[in-house]
């Protein structure tokens, strides 16, 4: 099946049909209603497609427009605990359609199955939503509310292998998803959040490989057998200002890498041991002698092969894990998923899963086509789809498959012809220096 016909199948499925069903099954219609699961989630998930800032009178203009009349007051009253349900679990079926669109035509990440990056980020929730989303510490004496979105994302295909919720006190490591179903020959990117030794045994158990900057105090094992505690100290007695030692690393040499480490240049190096003293000064300690001179190096831990991605491409590589804080940042500062026009509890959190779930359809929307390029601009790309949302509404609330694959098939030649970025002389965005690395590695 072609992926615009996915996509229309994934649409229809979920905002209309699942959605109905689950209407029903939590309580949130219990008697006949005009204004059921399928028309409040596609109310909500379209009007906020288009404005995620929309008024109440916004949502029930949408809500007239699939056929339902109802005053601000009456929809207003609709935002309760079975609301919320109903939209939870509508996003928990969405994030079950594993779509993708073809790789990207990049040769240094191509020669991976995928290139899975996993990273977090935190929703500020009303007090009043403490106990089923707990935050850290307390807010003048009140508990905090805080809801932790994890994702896993594969780079190459857009693929959302996971997209999970937790509290927001959970540690991203407690909350990642497993690493044993990793395809084989996979890469794997996560920020130290998710470091543990574990986990890379674990990735590399499933023939599969990972990229991780170096967490230290991590116990590292040098060829000759020797024990080295301050990977500093041992970057040093190399003598040299790039670093590739084959290691052991855990004080059980849990797992064998490369540690890969490149001197940083003198004002990066200012810049973190500037951080590093501040982030101790707030926590009320001093920054140790092993932080500060380890700040002195970029550091990484690796089990790809140097044939596969030498120092310079590694290095390149790396940066890729920044793809997915542009996912998050689109979402917050475009989609708006953390903010909400309202302080009531229950119409907070049913926003935070429409606006959620508008941002996955948007993500279907763009593997299509937009994804599939390296220099695809994600913020214009939504801003494309906003202006199509209204038709995607009234046709996937219809049943009109066909009109449903007409109005994807206008997106998705309009975001082929605009939604580049430009390419940069001074600061080469992250795509040029792939691209780079890979011709370099192929020559």
């Amino acid at each position: 099946m072609r992926i615009i016909d996915q996509v229309a199948s994934a649409m229809q499925d979920i905002l209309t049909t699942t959605a109905y069903r689950l209407g029903r099954e939590t309580g949130f219609v219990q008697r006949e209603s005009k204004l059921n699961g399928a028309v409040f989630t596609e109310t909500l998930v379209f009007t906020y497609l288009a404005n995620p800032q929309a008024t109440l009178d916004e949502l029930i203009q949408t809500a007239a427009t699939l056929g339902v009349v109802i005053s601000t007051s009456g929809f207003d009253q609709r935002f309760t605990p079975e609301a919320a349900d109903v939209l939870q679990q509508v996003l928990a079926a969405a994030l079950s359609r594993l779509l993708r669109s073809q790789p990207w035509d990049l040769p240094i990440l191509t020669q991976f199955t995928s290139v899975l990056v996993e990273d977090g980020t935190l929703i500020a929730l009303p007090p009043a939503l403490a106990e089923m989303w707990q935050g850290c510490g307390t807010a003048t004496g009140q508990e905090t509310a805080a809801l932790k979105l994890l994702l896993r994302i594969d780079l190459l295909t857009g693929l959302l292998e996971t997209l999970t919720l937790h509290a927001g006190r959970v540690h991203d490591s407690a909350a990642a998803a497993p690493t044993t179903t990793l395809p084989a020959g996979s890469l794997y990117l996560a920020d130290l959040g998710f470091f543990r030794l574990e986990r890379l045994r674990s990735i590399a158990q499933q023939a599969a490989f990972f990229l991780t900057r170096f967490k230290l105090h991590t116990i590292v094992w040098t060829e000759d057998g020797q024990r080295w505690d301050d990977v500093a100290a041992l970057l040093e007695a190399q003598g040299s200002n790039v670093v590739d030692l084959a290691v052991e690393v855990g004080a059980r040499r849990v797992v064998s890498a490369r540690l890969v480490a490149v001197r940083a240049p003198q004002e990066v190096v200012d810049q973190r041991r500037r951080r590093l003293r501040e982030a101790a000064r707030r926590d009320g300690h001093t920054a140790s002698a092993a932080q500060l001179a380890a700040a002195a190096w970029s550091i990484f831990l690796t089990n790809v092969p140097v044939e596969r991605l030498p120092v310079a491409a590694l290095l390149v590589v790396a940066r890729a894990r920044w793809q997915i804080e542009l996912v998050f940042k689109t979402w917050k500062s475009h989609g708006q998923i953390d903010q909400s026009r309202s302080g009531k509890c229950w119409r907070v959190m049913c926003d935070v899963y429409a606006k959620l779930l508008a941002m996955v359809v948007s993500h279907w929307i763009s593997l299509i086509e937009v994804w599939g390029y390296p220099d695809r601009s994600m913020v214009k790309a939504a801003k494309v789809m906003q202006k199509h949302a209204m038709t995607l509404a009234e046709r996937v609330h219809g049943w009109d498959r066909a009109g449903v694959c007409e109005t994807l098939t206008t997106i998705a030649r309009v975001l082929a012809t605009g939604c580049r970025m430009n390419r940069r002389k001074t600061a080469p965005n992250t795509y040029q220096l792939l691209l780079e690395v890979g011709e370099h590695l192929l020559a």
